[in-house]
């Protein structure tokens, strides 16, 4: 039996998709397919690289150990595959990915217009979440919050800028005397939580959450105390320079383009990207390279 010289595209293409929606029937959706013509395509493929890619769990479809080494090679494929397309004029194949910290991506909404997305793919997430994708390939150029920068990630660096950081309260929360401070955090809170380490600071996390939108609920609702970026403070919140709060260090973002990214592209992604700065009230301090 002779053995596969080349990879079908279009299953490529399938468990690429399968990977950024979490799911076979968003997959099929995404891409015009039914879904037994997903599945089947999956399993072309996995018949070709021996093993499953993808497993479900109660929070979708996840890949494999295999499936993570098949998805860096894929998403390398695809670019190649989208190129060579470009070369001739395909439009459909100029739709570049920008990933955003979810807290830069707010900003960006409240300035675009709709036409300004109309070749672009957004994908908002934590930070760690969107450097992973820029490291695989998959991210073409993001902007993300980076306290801990390795060569790794260096690497990829073109710009790098510091927002001031703010502790934020309700208007009306008061800290009973002799209570632990109330804390509300996000996943990456080193910067937040390190600080009252080094004070001495006696408090607790009462709410931990990933979502931006969760988390100001809960200290609306006067339940805690967080910290953020000053540019993003809502009009509702009241900055908390308490006695009792240390003072934050500035809040270290970087605009970073994947190796691999042609110049050209990098340079026209960039500075769509960085008008996400621009703001006479908030000012960024730019950082050396």
């Amino acid at each position: 039996m002779l053995r596969a010289l080349n990879l079908p595209i279009e299953s490529i293409r399938t468990v690429v998709a399968i990977a950024e929606t979490g799911s076979l029937t968003r997959a099929a959706t995404k891409l015009g397919l039914s879904q037994p013509a997903v599945t089947a395509q999956v399993k072309r493929l996995q018949g070709l690289v021996g093993g499953q890619l993808f497993v479900k769990t109660p929070n979708g479809t996840t890949v494999t150990g295999l499936g993570e080494l098949v998805l860096q090679q894929a998403r390398i494929i695809l670019e190649a595959n989208d190129q060579v397309l470009r070369l001739a004029g395909h439009g459909n194949a100029t739709v570049h990915r920008v990933g955003l910290s979810s807290l830069f991506a707010q900003r960006l909404l409240e300035r675009a217009g709709k036409d300004d997305f109309s070749d672009l793919f957004i994908c908002a997430d934590r930070s760690s979440k969107i450097r992973k994708g820029l490291i695989e390939g998959y991210i073409d150029v993001a902007c993300i919050f980076a306290s801990d920068v390795d060569s790794e990630l260096s690497k990829t660096i073109l710009e790098q800028r510091a927002f001031s950081a703010t502790w934020v309260r309700s208007r009306d929360f008061v800290l009973s005397p002799g209570a632990p401070i109330p804390i509300v955090t996000p996943p990456d809170h080193d910067w937040m939580i390190g600080q009252l380490n080094r004070m001495g600071s006696a408090y607790r996390v009462v709410l931990h959450a990933s979502d931006h939108s969760v988390r100001l609920s809960a200290v609306r609702l006067g339940i805690g105390l967080t910290a953020l970026p000053s540019f993003c403070v809502p009009d509702d919140l009241v900055q908390s320079p308490e006695y009792y709060l240390p003072q934050l260090s500035d809040l270290r973002a970087v605009i970073c383009a994947r190796p691999g990214l042609r110049k050209e592209v990098a340079t026209r992604l960039v500075q769509r990207v960085r008008g996400i700065f621009d703001d006479k009230h908030h000012q960024a301090t730019v950082l050396a390279r």
